[in-house]
């Protein structure tokens, strides 16, 4: 289906096809309000940014329109959200302070059971020959970009961390509903961060979308590091997030088997399929960082 016909459904007319501003997905925006692809099953997603929103939080939310909002097209379902004004992040202290600090208001919020039924992540079968591919195929986009990598060493690594997988799953880990995929692209500076993108709700151990947030925060951000937090960003982000939350010492105890996870299951995938990446030089320096991180995790502790 044509960008112009999934506006047309939402009662916004084109007399030329849209383009999208984001090249991995359609998002159009069009005047002062935003249609992008959500969740299929968008009612929980919904549900749950209401409540965010309505206890303060800056995210968006559907706009109100004559037709639903969101709506199956095709087979994919599309939402209308506002478009939200501000500055994008550029790395200052101050952003990657609040950054922590909305994070940690929206743990905080969080009910203790999953009552907006979000989905919940049970991402823990991953075996040794997907780790075999992924390697052979990261091997392959270093070669291709004069990238040094000890690929031998990757793959040890990482069929390290599958073998403690069904151990991670077992520990019983706090969880938390949260938009995931929380990282600096999808925050607007109005000045305080206004979470844009949402879409990816899913309920998750809470360590789990604290890890994603350190690995993760700076990737596809042209005005950020082209690297991973820095030790005293890390520190701030984390001194915004504790604010709000209070981690266990199951957690604790837990979170760099966390960190070693979610490079298993976000940063293996990316490393090893979009091979357009590999291409960049920021990207190539922020894999790089990635993987000294996953050698070394002792300056990102959780305090």
């Amino acid at each position: 289906m044509t960008g112009k016909e999934i506006l047309k459904k939402f009662g916004i007319y084109m007399e030329n096809e849209p383009v999208s501003i984001y090249p991995f997905s359609p998002v159009y925006r069009i005047d002062d309000v935003v249609v992008k692809r959500t969740q299929k099953r968008p009612q929980p997603l919904v549900g749950y940014t209401t409540y965010l929103y309505k206890e303060g939080i800056n995210v968006v939310i559907p706009v109100q329109l004559e037709m639903d909002n969101p709506q199956t097209i095709g087979n994919e379902t599309f939402v209308v959200y506002p478009f939200i004004t501000g500055k994008v992040y550029a790395g200052k202290d101050h952003e990657v302070y609040e950054a922590g600090k909305l994070l940690g208001k929206i743990h905080h919020l969080s009910p203790e059971e999953n009552v907006f039924q979000l989905g919940e992540y049970d991402v823990y079968d991953f075996t040794i020959d997907e780790v075999v591919e992924s390697v052979e195929n990261i091997e392959k986009h270093a070669k291709q970009n004069n990238f040094e990598l000890n690929a031998e060493l990757l793959q040890e690594r990482l069929t390290h961390i599958v073998s403690r997988q069904e151990e991670l799953q077992r520990a019983s880990l706090p969880m938390v509903m949260t938009p995931h995929d929380y990282k600096a692209n999808n925050l607007i500076y109005t000045p305080d961060p206004y979470l844009i993108d949402p879409d990816n709700a899913v309920c998750i151990p809470r360590i789990f979308d604290l890890a994603l947030a350190l690995l993760l925060f700076h990737n596809e951000m042209e005005t950020a590091r082209d690297q991973v937090f820095t030790p005293k960003q890390w520190e701030l982000f984390l001194k915004g997030y504790k604010e709000y939350v209070s981690l266990s010492a199951l957690e604790v105890r837990y979170w760099e088997r966390a960190i070693e996870h979610v490079f298993l299951d976000e940063v293996m995938w990316l490393m090893a399929e979009v091979e357009e990446d590999w291409e960049r030089d920021s990207q190539r320096k922020l894999f790089a960082s990635l993987l000294a991180l996953l050698e070394d995790k002792s300056a990102y502790r959780l305090g």
